[in-house]
């Protein structure tokens, strides 16, 4: 049977943590900034996690268990 790919997309955007969770950088902070305001894109630019309902479809994208 031949290798499961990850879904390169995915590997780009999630990283795994220590614990187990999956770190997510915030959309919306790539263009069009001028019409944004200061304190958006401040709160933009911190990483979180990816929520517990996407946690599983995410995990499946990474080949990961």
């Amino acid at each position: 049977m031949p290798k499961m790919k990850t879904v390169s997309s995915a590997k780009k955007r999630f990283k795994l943590t220590g614990s187990g969770k999956i770190k997510r950088k915030h959309a919306f902070k790539s263009h069009i900034l001028t019409k944004k305001a200061t304190k958006r894109k401040r709160n933009l630019t911190h990483s979180t996690l990816v929520h517990t309902s996407d946690k599983a479809a995410v995990l499946n994208m990474l080949n990961a268990k």
